[in-house]
């Protein structure tokens, strides 16, 4: 059962991110706080967009290509209000599409600095 779960994760964050990338979102950043004590997920995918059209655009995507490739769908989402912050939430994996001024000023990979931090590059980066 463990191993199932652990394969419907990566497989999770895998359609997560593959959503982010079709809509060229920036500095994607994968955190594993499921290792620290009293985790509130397992993971965290972070990303920003540079205008609130994009950032819908990205989050948009991700439950798209999520619920079409894996049949999943969040059970929450937020922000979609404002458009600066996104907030999708799978349980498993929290995805936080930011408009890219507010992620700076949140600073949000620095609250969970003790977590493995993983640092993607994307395909169009090399472009």
């Amino acid at each position: 059962m463990i191993k199932d779960e652990i394969q419907g994760t990566k497989s999770l964050l895998q359609k997560v991110i593959e959503g982010i990338e079709e809509k060229k979102g920036k500095d994607i950043v994968r955190i594993h706080i499921g290792l620290n004590d009293n985790s509130i997920s397992d993971y965290f995918v972070i990303c920003h967009g540079t205008s609130k059209t994009q950032v819908e655009a990205i989050a948009d995507s991700v439950v798209d290509t999520v619920r079409n490739e894996i049949a999943q769908k969040p059970w929450h989402i937020e922000g979609y209000e404002n458009s600066e912050w996104i907030l999708i939430d799978y349980v498993d994996v929290v995805v936080h599409v930011f408009e890219e001024s507010k992620r700076s000023f949140y600073k949000l990979e620095e609250l969970w600095g003790d977590s493995e931090i993983e640092y993607l590059e994307t395909k169009y980066e090399s472009e």
